[in-house]
């Protein structure tokens, strides 16, 4: 199922929240970068990929899904991990340690390690827009897919974007993580 052109006529009539403080801080970011996206506002929060998919009317396989990580380098170090899987894939923590050279493991970050690190809440964590620099692997299962959505720093909003954008974007590592 490929990504919609224009979100559902229930979706567009959802509030507007681009002038959130932490969407801004999106915007702002992928701007930099010439991305100008359209920010779509869910009725609902989508906490999760399936949430997020089933108000798209897509697959959850089409949502690169931001999950943060407590990354844990051989010298005790602990630094936080941005990881943008297909919302089809469970990210397997000892895989993605193996193959990124400098982390001895990974753990999942709470709550409060999230807002700490990124800026955003559980749920919000979009690709970009981090309070300070996050390194991101990106799943190189989204390149399946004309588009994919990500959240755009609100757990109502997310955008439209394709994983080479992702990738440029993010400064990421393309990784397969499931």
């Amino acid at each position: 199922m490929t990504a919609p052109d224009l979100p559902t006529q229930e979706v567009s009539q959802t509030p507007d929240l681009t002038g959130h403080p932490a969407v801004r801080r999106v915007l702002e970011t992928l701007a930099v970068h010439h991305v100008v996206p359209q920010v779509v506002t869910l009725p609902d929060a989508a906490r999760t990929a399936a949430a997020a998919a089933a108000a798209l009317g897509i697959t959850p396989a089409e949502i690169a899904n931001s999950l943060i990580f407590r990354g844990h380098a051989p010298d005790g170090a602990v630094s936080p991990v941005l990881v943008l899987t297909s919302g089809a894939h469970k990210v397997d923590l000892v895989k993605v340690a193996e193959l990124v050279d400098d982390l001895d493991h990974l753990d999942r970050a709470d709550a409060d390690f999230a807002l700490a690190t990124t800026g955003f809440t559980i749920g919000g964590v979009a690709p970009v827009g981090h309070t300070a620099p996050v390194r991101t692997l990106v799943d190189v299962s989204l390149s399946r897919y004309r588009h994919v959505w990500a959240a755009a720093g609100h757990s109502h909003t997310v955008f439209r974007t394709t994983y080479e954008e992702l990738l440029r974007v993010t400064g990421g590592q393309a990784i397969e993580v499931a």
